[in-house]
């Protein structure tokens, strides 16, 4: 079955940066991507969005200091984190626009900030 597949997670201090990067079938980018995150006993929340028209969106939590984005053959997606904040603590899931293209969830990638 296709899935998402996740790298460039680690841990960082507060502050500081990481950049996700997330490859899957690139068919898939035309239903819009985005990067999702959770943490133990919580749902699954969007992160940011990148539709096919390029137009992106973030969850207030995160404007301003991550960026998504996708390389010129939209086969590989990217969530550049900066300024990173202990509350970022959580899973990251690289996934299509799930009202468009349910499901292709891969493992995810675990981003851990401390102090």
């Amino acid at each position: 079955q296709e899935h998402m597949v996740e790298s460039g997670g680690g841990s960082a201090q507060a502050g500081g940066s990481l950049k996700l990067s997330c490859t899957g079938p690139k068919h898939l980018s035309g239903c819009g991507m985005g990067w999702y995150r959770q943490i133990p006993g919580k749902g699954r929340d969007v992160v940011a969005m990148i539709e096919p028209d390029g137009t992106t969106s973030y969850a207030d939590s995160v404007k301003g200091r991550f960026t998504i984005s996708q390389d010129d053959t939209k086969s590989t997606l990217y969530l550049e984190m900066n300024a990173l904040k202990i509350e970022d603590t959580a899973v990251y899931y690289c996934a299509p626009n799930q009202v468009v293209c349910l499901g292709y969830w891969g493992q995810g990638t675990q981003v851990t900030v401390s102090p």
